[in-house]
């Protein structure tokens, strides 16, 4: 589904990523573990064209990917979840930012409300349509930032720090989710009990290199 060939990337003159080879295949559940600043955020970014690396080659989903137009492709089939809810949320409503996407996909608008009315209830967000996206508290936002991206039906997720801000019942509720379904998935976190309950193959990205440590 991706692979990554001796993807180099700096930024300014330093360099985050020396060369890494990197894949994912269908049913993968890997944790993606690494101090701050050592580019697990630029290489996921890397996979869904937000930064152009200055080596290597992207492919996703069997084809080479180069210019705008080929990553374009790709959004709508993976749901990438960004560190910050506010990079997420712009809509005013709850119920705007989780149809956004499925109605960019060409969703009438009865099936746009049904799938947020069906994701909501699977995230315990029922009832949430109405309320106003910035007046939610930051684990709330989480929740519906996962919302967006669940609602897409993507083919892939990539969720950089998924339980960050939420208490300890509602971070339950995500490894749930994931746990039982059938996503393949990258999964960013410095939190080890997360990753190691939630997925099948850990690498670690450290000096600009990724190696797989379980």
């Amino acid at each position: 589904m991706i692979r990554l060939s001796n993807v180099r990337f700096k930024y300014n003159s330093h360099p985050i990523l020396n060369g890494v080879d990197f894949a994912v295949e269908p049913g993968d559940r890997i944790g993606l573990i690494g101090p701050n600043g050592s580019g697990k955020t630029t290489l996921c970014q890397i996979v869904m064209g937000l930064l152009e690396p200055e080596a290597g080659a992207v492919e996703v989903f069997g084809k080479k990917r180069t210019n705008e137009a080929d990553f374009t492709e790709i959004r709508g089939r993976i749901g990438y979840l960004f560190q910050d809810s506010d990079d997420q949320l712009f809509c005013p409503t709850v119920l705007e930012d989780v149809a956004f996407g499925p109605l960019n996909l060409g969703k009438s608008t009865r099936e746009a409300r049904r799938i947020v009315s069906t994701t909501l209830d699977l995230l315990n967000l029922g009832g949430y349509e109405q309320r106003i996206t910035y007046q939610l508290s930051g684990g709330e936002k989480r929740l519906v930032s996962l919302a967006t991206v669940l609602a897409m039906e993507p083919e892939l997720l990539i969720l950089d720090e998924p339980t960050n801000g939420l208490d300890e019942e509602t971070s339950e509720r995500i490894i749930d989710l994931l746990t039982e379904s059938s996503f393949t998935y990258i999964l960013i976190s410095h939190d080890m009990q997360l990753v190691r309950r939630t997925t099948n193959k850990i690498f670690q990205l450290r000096g600009g290199e990724v190696s797989q440590i379980s």
